[in-house]
């Protein structure tokens, strides 16, 4: 029997407040059915983020996997860009 291709997904990653877990938000754009126009549409995923090594912002893979909880299905794959947040400088 042959394994089959994991399903997978790119988004941005807009919550990482909870531990070993990650709110990935995909974004996708079809046309409207009747009017043709581009509509944006977005849904956000629970990731299993094992190292806890994904921040706010950054452009994220995940991939299908086993259920790690009840909303838990996917599972954070690689880290494509990380995002370039400037540290804050304290001014005395």
């Amino acid at each position: 029997m042959e394994r089959t291709k994991l399903r997978s997904k790119i988004g941005l990653v807009v919550s990482n407040k909870m531990d070993k877990t990650v709110v990935v938000d995909i974004i996708q754009i079809t046309n409207h059915p009747v009017y043709g126009k581009p509509i944006k549409r977005n849904k956000r995923f629970k990731a299993h983020d094992v190292q806890n090594a994904c921040n706010l912002g950054d452009k994220v893979m995940i991939v299908e996997s086993k259920p790690y909880s009840k909303t838990k299905r996917w599972r954070v794959s690689k880290i494509i860009e990380q995002n370039k947040v400037p540290t804050p400088t304290v001014a005395e």
